[in-house]
Parts: C-alpha cells; structure tokens; sequence
C-alpha cells in the first residue's frame, strides 16, 4: 500500500472515529435530557397526586362530619340530661326496652366487639353505653344471615357489642347513650350510619376507655376483637 492509501486509510478510520464519539455525546445528552424529563414528570406526578390524596382525606373527614351531625333516618332520642347515670346495686326499670341510659350497674359488659349468644344484663349494658359504646340486640324475628352478618360487623369494631333480646319490640335495635335506632335487616345502611356517628361520639357522657376504678366488665365475651 503506497504511503497516500496509508495516510488515507488512517485519516477515514479517524474520521469514522470522531463520528462514533459524536454520536455517543449525542446518546448521552439526549438520555440526560430523557431522565431530567422522566424525572420532572414523576415529581410532578408525585406532588399532583399528593394533593389529590390530601384533597380526597380532607372531602372524606368533611362528609364523616357532616354525617355525625345529621340525624339517622328513624332514629328515637331521648334527652341526656334526664337520663340517670348512678351506679346502683339492684335491677333498674327503665323506660324503654332495650335501655338507651339511666342509673346503672357498677359493673360494665366487654363491649370491645363483643358477640354475646345469651341476653345479658340491661344495667351491666348501660355502662357500657355510657362510655360510647353501641349495644346491637336482636329478638326471634331476625333472621340467621342477618344474625351472622351483625356478629361479623361488631366483631370488626371497637366500643360495640351484641347480644339476644326477646323482649324488645323491633327486630334488630341499635341503642347508644340516649339514641335508638331499629331495622328489619343487617343490610339497612342506617346500621352504619348509626355507628359512624354513635361509636365514641357526641353523646358520650364518658369518652374513653373503662377503667377499674368504675367497677370491672362481666359477661363471657363469645367473640370479638
């Protein structure tokens, strides 16, 4: 090869190689580019979605309050302030059946989502009811489904409990301090709402947990949390 096909040879290669080290800047840069995008997209993507999120918890606690504060369809009350809350050692005849509050037992019913298969009680269960808890009865009428459908729903929440009554007017009945709700079905929405809004709320005279120093829970506790 003469000395001018060399010089050739060598300046083409260079050349083929100043190309191939451009065009890797150029990948480069371009996939710097294409990550600060991706980048900037996510990030902002990120925040949009954290403000949607907080937008969305605040939408959920506004209707939660608004839902406290409205009556339940159908519900009964009766005025706090008239309602009995001693402590007594004998059976206490209350007004209505089951009790919604009045003078009560020292000691308390497990209400922490506790299923009771036997009745129990009425003045054990209104202390329970004077700590916000909801007490869901039955009588004859109810249906097993409905039964089982109750049991499940107390045994998933806090400050509830659940027991038969045979003396009780409707079919299932939800008391709270004060407040009564009844339905023919589990399935009703206003069960729900009912313990949304009566769970530890408004109505409680003493909010909190039960302690010794107000006597000492009874009853087998069947189920629950």
């Amino acid at each position: 090869m003469s000395q001018t096909s060399k010089k050739a040879a060598a300046a083409s290669r260079k050349a083929r190689i100043e190309e191939m080290r451009r065009a890797e800047k150029a990948r480069d840069r371009r996939n710097r580019i294409l990550t600060l995008t991706l980048g900037t997209v996510i990030v902002a993507g990120l925040v949009g979605w954290g403000a949607y999120a907080i937008d969305n918890a605040n939408e959920k606690e506004e209707q939660q309050a608004a839902a406290a504060k409205k009556p339940v369809r159908g519900e009964k009350s009766w005025d706090a302030k008239k309602l009995g809350r001693n402590h007594v050692a004998d059976k206490v005849t209350y007004p209505m059946q089951p009790p919604v509050g009045g003078d009560h037992s020292q000691a308390w019913m497990t209400c922490d989502g506790t299923v009771y298969t036997q009745a129990i009680a009425n003045e054990s269960a209104v202390h329970s009811l004077e700590h916000g808890a909801v007490w869901i009865t039955y009588n004859d009428k109810a249906a097993d489904a409905d039964v089982k459908a109750l049991a499940e729903k107390v045994d998933r929440t806090p400050y509830t409990l659940m027991s038969p009554n045979t003396t009780q007017s409707g079919t299932i009945m939800l008391s709270a301090w004060g407040h009564q709700l009844t339905v023919e079905k589990a399935s009703d929405a206003r069960v729900q709402q009912f313990l949304t809004k009566y769970v530890q709320g408004a109505q409680t005279p003493e909010p909190g947990e039960l302690s010794q120093r107000h006597g000492g829970g009874v009853g087998e506790r069947v189920g629950g949390g």
